[in-house]
């Protein structure tokens, strides 16, 4: 019985696995922060927040790696590539470390170190230097040795006085010792002495604290936290050159050293002249913060905090070109919108209480098939912390910026032309601060079905606005709803099949307002006043069977039919009660819900901001799937956007660490059978995945049969796409041959044949 029982949760356990390997990801990382760059002979490697690429000199080609790969989503603090054992090392500020084999493409995570009893906060990895097979890996404790044959780690060094803990920035070989540069001392051990975990072995060469130490031929050299550069000398560091900024980064390649700071990087040769000097105006302009340099042959390579990777020729002073993938301008995406074209992203956020400052001064990224735009900040009109964004459903070249300081920004065409704000617009100001304090905090905003686009207009008394078709503003007082519209924030807002406004605030629950009848109505905390678990809401949407599903603070809602908003005096939500080990659990309880998407099959996708994302049933009873950064490539558990695009089912998932889509199937039903189709067609004999039948209209059946008339599958849609397994209802794998696809509408009346060929 024991033996049966483990080979169950081996069979369980490994069809999980496969059933993970078999969904599809993307990754969509921004490349812009350089933490640390490393080279072989023939490539350069770079780090960046939390994802790695490198660059052949020979054949310019690009390659990334991200989490989607299998790296973490935490932040990289430090990089080294080992020519000898091919390996690249990934270190980062948890104390996490990842070993890439460039041989068999393995990755392989290293936890020892986030495992040491040690705080959380002295774990973080600054440094690899590779010896004798050996690295020393430098961390804000002391240093771990780490054997690069067998992957293993050796001896922790304590080397503080007495044995404390102590921050080493860098380590350097140097005449039979080791250097150590620390947040104490220069200290230095013999590299041959079996005893160094003993801290006596370490002696203090300098006192003071020291940003880093590396061998140059014959010289070694340090640089203390002032930015004044050492050369060692009769058994001590004698300064001989102060710097005017404090180093961020030193090393040594191919007799040169490479020391950067802030704005300017400096080259010298072994001899300890200067042979070159670049300041960020040369690169790009002084907005630019360097933060790593070095060389692979003659090309130098400078990475930046804020643009990437620059690469030039080190002999003599040329144009340097920006090397570094294609990706949005930030990690920390705080809002999306999809279209069945077109990906937008904003990156202005504000806290959890709706405070946007400090202000954010960001640009907005766009993503098609022709790959990423970037609209810097210097041309989107000086609008702060842009925290929406919209694209007009008749017009993809027609795009709304929402501002949480701004206004409403106009962008057509990819160009920003117009930001609307208290002085040409209905827009206003936020008055309870004074006469002379201008903030116009727009957030969430929606299209209704003639093309109006509403507006929501935080801490004012006249917070629902419309931008009409015709260019003109309307205005609604929110002061005979709301306790204190001076006070409140909106986060959504959606516009229902009646034109209902169904708008999400943070101290009134949703507030649902009738143009037509100009009719007022909301729910909100407490059983008689709507059921609401708080009245803080962050996300509402409307599915395809008129629900309103409600996300707050503290747990989930829906409201059966928005329809009631026409008869109820008081409309109430609900609950979804789920069994759970026997037990009767509310869905999503005491989750904080920052995103609620509906996919073209109903399904519900929830983000969270602490939990990841979870996809459940059309009716909330069963949870599909639950993405977190343990069992997905998901950087971070904290999501801030899920957008879908409903022509492909690509699920967007913007966290604060990274985007990611899931590549799902679940697309948006079409009007007609005319748009009909399936792919791949043909089925080559190498293809393991499943066809799809799409551009359906909901509720379609579909029904496969051979080419004989035998019916080998049969389905009914929800949504625009269905899948075959390519099986005879699951049972065996159907022969080579035509496939006939027979769909047909709910009621018979509309009708099409398509037709598929099996390669085995």
């Amino acid at each position: 019985m024991k033996n049966s029982f483990f080979y169950v949760l081996f069979l369980i356990l490994f069809q999980f696995t496969q059933a993970q390997n078999k969904l599809s990801w993307q990754g969509y990382f921004s490349f812009n922060e350089i933490k640390d760059i490393s080279e072989s002979s023939t490539t350069v490697f770079a780090a960046s927040e939390n994802a790695l690429f490198s660059k052949s000199i020979a054949t310019n080609v690009l390659k990334t790696t991200t989490t989607v790969d299998g790296l973490s989503g935490q932040t990289i603090s430090a990089v080294y590539y080992s020519e000898t054992f091919k390996k690249t090392i990934i270190g980062y500020e948890n104390g996490l470390m990842i070993l890439v084999n460039e041989t068999d493409g393995s990755i392989l995570k290293v936890v020892d170190i986030i495992n040491k009893q040690l705080p959380s906060n002295l774990k973080k990895i600054n440094h690899f230097m590779e010896y004798n097979g050996l690295v020393y890996v430098s961390c804000d404790f002391g240093i771990v040795q780490f054997n690069l044959n067998t992957s293993k780690f050796g001896d922790t060094y304590f080397i503080g006085d007495n044995g404390a803990e102590i921050s080493v920035k860098q380590t350097a070989i140097f005449n039979g010792f080791i250097y150590a540069a620390t947040s104490s001392g220069i200290r230095r051990a013999d590299i041959n002495n079996a005893n160094l975990i003993d801290y006596n072995q370490w002696i203090v060469v300098n006192s003071g604290n020291w940003s880093s130490v590396e061998t140059l031929d014959t010289e070694l050299l340090a640089i203390n936290d002032s930015g004044y550069l050492h050369r060692f000398s009769s058994n001590t560091f004698v300064g001989f050159s102060q710097l005017p900024q404090a180093a961020v980064d030193m090393r040594a390649k191919n007799h040169n050293l490479f020391i950067t700071t802030a704005n300017t990087v400096y080259v010298y040769n072994n001899q300890l002249v200067l042979n070159r000097q670049i300041s960020n105006t040369q690169v790009l302009d002084n907005t630019l913060n360097f933060t790593c340099s070095t060389a692979v042959g003659d090309q130098l390579f400078i990475g930046t905090k804020e643009k990437g990777l620059f690469v030039s020729s080190l002999s003599n002073a040329s144009t340097f070109e920006n090397s570094t993938p294609a990706g949005p301008l930030r990690n920390n995406i705080f809002s999306l919108d999809a279209t069945p074209n077109v990906l937008w992203a904003v990156y202005g956020d504000y806290d959890t209480s709706y405070d946007p400052y400090n202000l954010d001064s960001y640009g907005i990224s766009k993503y098609n098939t022709s790959g990423w735009l970037n609209i810097p900040y210097s041309e989107v009109l000086e609008a702060k912390s842009i925290t929406r964004i919209i694209v007009n459903p008749t017009n993809e070249k027609l795009v709304y910026a929402s501002s949480f300081f701004s206004g409403l920004l106009k962008i057509e065409n990819d160009v920003p032309t117009l930001l609307y704000n208290e002085k040409n617009s209905g827009l206003e100001s936020i008055t309870t601060e004074g006469p002379n304090y201008i903030d116009v905090r727009i957030n969430a905003t929606a299209f209704d079905k003639t093309g109006n686009l509403w507006v929501t207009n935080s801490r004012i008394k006249n917070g629902l606005k419309v931008l009409k078709t015709n260019g003109q503003w309307g205005s609604y007082a929110m002061t005979s709803i709301l306790d204190n519209a001076e006070a409140d924030s909106y986060s959504s807002i959606v516009v229902d099949r009646n034109n209902v406004k169904w708008i999400g605030t943070n101290r009134d629950g949703v507030v649902a307002f009738n143009e037509t009848t100009n009719t007022f109505k909301k729910m909100t905390f407490g059983t008689d006043a709507g059921n609401l678990p708080v009245a803080d809401v962050r996300s509402i949407a409307l599915d395809t069977k008129n629900q309103l599903w409600i996300g707050t603070i503290k747990g989930l809602r829906v409201l059966s039919n928005v329809a009631n908003f026409q008869g109820d005096s008081q409309l109430k939500a609900n609950p979804i009660i789920i069994m759970e080990d026997n037990l009767a659990q509310e869905l999503m309880y005491e989750q904080f819900i920052t995103s609620i998407v509906v996919d073209g099959a109903n399904n519900k996708w929830i983000g969270t901001a602490d939990s990841g994302v979870f996809m459940v049933s059309p009716n909330g009873q069963e949870t599909k799937y639950h993405f977190t950064i343990n069992n997905s490539p998901l950087p971070s558990n904290v999501i801030n956007d899920i957008k879908i695009n409903g022509k492909t089912g690509e699920v967007f998932i913007a966290t604060n660490k990274g985007m990611i889509s899931f590549n799902g199937v679940a697309t948006s039903a079409n009007d007609d059978l005319s748009n009909a189709y399936v792919y791949p067609n043909p089925v080559r004999p190498n293809y393991s995945g499943t066809v799809k039948v799409a551009g359906l209209i909901d509720k379609a059946n579909v029904k496969i049969t051979d080419i004989e008339g035998n019916l080998v599958y049969e389905i009914t849609s929800s949504g625009g796409t269905v899948e075959w397994d390519t099986t005879a209802f699951g049972k065996y794998k159907v022969a080579s041959g035509v496939y006939m696809v027979f769909i047909s509408a709910q009621d018979g009346g509309e009708t099409k044949v398509k037709k598929v060929m099996i390669i085995r």
